[in-house]
This record gives structure tokens, C-alpha cells and sequence, in this order.
């Protein structure tokens, strides 16, 4: 059984071979492959030098990196984890048994059950961590405790079936959500979190990354979640045709007369948009279960192919 552990890295020389060391240390047998996102101080260099399979990837972002390293990599596991070393290569190995083992899908490493609260500095992160927590769990009727965590593990069948639209830090975001709606097995284990090391600084950028996080999971819900995004918009769109409509039938109940033509023609106007939003999203909501159908046909055609190989 193959194992691979995959760093994707941006200017982290401060870290990056303590890193490789780590991992090469708890799992010896693994391919520890470095991804480098156009690093402009030698970080390449660096885990070359400690050992690593070092690969690039010059469109920047992170996921960008992820879909690359998934599409070149094959492997039984995959252990994914951020080049900071704020998370802990002991974890690893408990990681790695519950894929290889088929107990999981996907392993999260859960930096909020344990300790980034009190290690990390950034008020702002750890504010929309909650946020972003509690608003997954809420649309995607899911109990998970950390969606944004860098360290994960991954199965063949995850890996090779995701499809990665994220360019940047939404990644962890997306892989979540759509573990989640193909019922995919999820599991989290705690692992404790330090903050980064004195020289190494953060490329996540709080308002702007914290944006593109948001207008994912608003993405996510509109393409993953058609029937009931949908839905709500036309509801929003009758109540307001509503509160403009009553007025005018009240005052024609009185008098007989429709006082406002140009306002009625608005409102039946918003109406009609309004069920045609609404089935557009009956429609993708058809859609959107024959897609979840191939893609159970498409497990089991990479199930099939691992058997022959």
C-alpha cells in the first residue's frame, strides 16, 4: 500500500525541511513530495535537500497546487499538510491507518477541539473559523468541528473523483463541503495546533481570503444545494411582491378601482420571475442527483480499476 505525503509550499524555508524531516521520520516508507508555488527564497532547494520529491506548480494559489498535486499523484493514502509546521507529524500515522484501513474517506485534523484557539494570535482567523463552522454545519446539515484545518488524509477514491474549482485558500472549504454531500466517510481526530514560529510568516490574507471563503460556501449551496437556494430566493422575491401587492387589492376591495396599474405590472412582473427561479431550481436539483448517480458509477469504476492493477 502506497503512501504519499503531499506539502504544498510558498516561501516557507523557515520551516519547510523540518517539516520534510518530520514526516520522513514517522513515516519512512511514504513519498514526501513538495509542491512548490513559485517560492522566491530557496524553499525548494531546501527540500530537495531534505529529501523530498520536489514538483512545481507556477499558478499561484493553493488550489491550484492541490489540483495538480491531485492529478499527478497516485497513491492508497494521501496525507496533506500545510509547510508551516504548525501541525504535528506524529498525527500521521493514525491518519494513514484509518484510509488505508477503509475506515475513512477523508481525516481532518481538528485544530479547534484542541488548541489553536490559544496558540494562534490572529483574533480575525479564529473568528472566522467559527463563522465559517457554523455556517457548513447549518446548510449542510453536518457536526464537523474544524472545515479549514491544513493537515488532512485523504483515499484513492476521494482524490481521484474531486473536482477542484478553488484557485486559493478555499480549498479546504470546498473539499469538506463535498465530502460531505457524496457521503463520503469522514472522520476528525484532534490534533494540537502551534502557532507559526518566530520568522515565518502567514500567507492568508484575513479580509480577502475571508471574502473568497464566503462567497464559496454561497457558491457551494447554489450548486450543491439548487432546490433549496433557489427556493429561497423566489420566497424573498414573493414576499416582497407581497408587501406591495396587499396595499392595492385592499384598496380595491374598498373602491372597486386599481389605483396603482404601473406597481401591479412590477409585482406580476416579480412573480413570474419569481416561479421561474423556482424551477430553474427543481431543475438543477434533478440535475444535481444524476450527477451524484455518476458519480457512484464513477467509484466504482476506480474501484474496479484498482482490483486489476
Amino acid at each position: 500500500m502506497k503512501t504519499a505525503v503531499l506539502i504544498p509550499c510558498y516561501n516557507e524555508s523557515a520551516t519547510i525541511e523540518k517539516v520534510v524531516k518530520d514526516f520522513r521520520q514517522v513515516l519512512p516508507h511514504a513519498d514526501i513530495y513538495v509542491y512548490d508555488n513559485n517560492s522566491t527564497d530557496g524553499s525548494d532547494e531546501i527540500a530537495r535537500n531534505a529529501g523530498a520529491i520536489v514538483r512545481y506548480e507556477y499558478q499561484q494559489g493553493k488550489g491550484n497546487v492541490v489540483r495538480t498535486m491531485f492529478r499527478e499523484i497516485d497513491a492508497d493514502c494521501y496525507i496533506m499538510v500545510d509547510a508551516d509546521d504548525t501541525y504535528p507529524a506524529e498525527a500521521a500515522k493514525e491518519f494513514e491507518k484509518l484510509v488505508l484501513d477503509g475506515k475513512a474517506d477523508m481525516v481532518i485534523g481538528d485544530r479547534l477541539s484542541s488548541t489553536y484557539f490559544t496558540q494562534n494570535k490572529r483574533l480575525f482567523h479564529n473568528t472566522g473559523n467559527r463563522m465559517v463552522r457554523k455556517f457548513i454545519n447549518l446548510f449542510f446539515r453536518s457536526d464537523l468541528n474544524d472545515i479549514m484545518t491544513g493537515m488532512r488524509a485523504f483515499s484513492y477514491n476521494f482524490v481521484k473523483s474531486f473536482p477542484i474549482s478553488s484557485k486559493e485558500f478555499e480549498i479546504e472549504t470546498e473539499m469538506s463541503v463535498f465530502a460531505l454531500l457524496n457521503n463520503f466517510k469522514i472522520i476528525e481526530i484532534p490534533v494540537e495546533y502551534r502557532d507559526r514560529i518566530e520568522g515565518s510568516e502567514s500567507k492568508l490574507n484575513t479580509y480577502k481570503d475571508g471574502y473568497k471563503v464566503i462567497m464559496m460556501i454561497i457558491a457551494l449551496i447554489r450548486d450543491e444545494r439548487p432546490l433549496f437556494f433557489f427556493s429561497t430566493v423566489s420566497l424573498i422575491l414573493l414576499i416582497i411582491a407581497g408587501i406591495y401587492f396587499f396595499p392595492i387589492f385592499s384598496m380595491f376591495l374598498k373602491t372597486g378601482y386599481v389605483l396603482k396599474i404601473p406597481s401591479l405590472i412590477v409585482i406580476s412582473t416579480v412573480v413570474i420571475v419569481a416561479t421561474i427561479i423556482f424551477l430553474t431550481g427543481v431543475i438543477l436539483h434533478v440535475l444535481k442527483r444524476q450527477h451524484a448517480d455518476n458519480l457512484e458509477h464513477h467509484l466504482i469504476l476506480l474501484n474496479e480499476m484498482k482490483k486489476k492493477e
